[in-house]
């Protein structure tokens, strides 16, 4: 079972008319949600103020959890309370690489942890290098090890054996540990951001 928390992004169309009802709604899906083991948190956005585009966000510890919940009766129960009221657009599903650094964004009606900015550039780089760096290392002195040929293939082979092999652990199993260690660090204000949120919203 993959140990890769996934984030669910739901594109949803709410009329303006009827945005007591869908938070009501929305607020009820949380709840449901929280009784379920995994949950993570959740929230939601919208375009612009007084858009009818909302992006409602949800997030599971692993696939496996999240496909228990999106396939329980409550959820369907709770889902058909809900037509009527908005209108899905899309779909998306976020784990592995995808889901190292998650988007700034706005939430109107906050539940569960909150969702953070995406750090500055540079940070990814550091966390990305500091996961990839022992891991290609030990890999490295492993296979010469193990398989003294493997020094003896085309270049370009052995860096296709070498990504093939590498990529999965990364994305699975080595960033997910490295950016939840480096959380607070990675999200941390920086000396721009704080002078602007010390002065207010621009």
């Amino acid at each position: 079972m993959s140990t890769a928390p996934v984030t669910v992004s739901i594109h949803r169309v709410v009329s303006p008319d009827r945005v007591p009802e869908v938070t009501a709604w929305v607020q009820a899906g949380v709840r449901l949600a929280n009784r379920w083991p995994g949950f993570l948190g959740s929230g939601w956005i919208r375009a612009a103020e007084g858009s009818e585009d909302w992006v409602m966000l949800y997030r599971f510890a692993d696939a496996d959890r999240l496909e228990a919940w999106e396939g329980s009766p409550d959820r369907r129960d709770w889902l058909a309370q809900g037509e009527g009221l908005v209108t899905e657009r899309a779909v998306t599903r976020r784990t592995g690489i995808e889901g190292w650094f998650d988007p700034p964004v706005r939430q109107d009606e906050p539940s569960g942890p909150p969702l953070l900015p995406a750090p500055p550039r540079w940070k990814q780089s550091v966390a990305i290098w500091l996961g990839f760096f022992p891991v290609n290392l030990a890999f490295t002195l492993l296979v010469a090890w193990l398989v003294p040929a493997f020094r003896d293939l085309l270049l370009p082979l052995q860096v296709l054996v070498s990504t093939l092999i590498l990529t999965p652990i990364m994305s699975f199993w080595v960033l997910p540990w490295v950016t939840g260690s480096l959380r607070d660090w990675l999200h941390a204000p920086t000396g721009r951001s704080r002078s602007r949120d010390e002065r207010g919203p621009a």
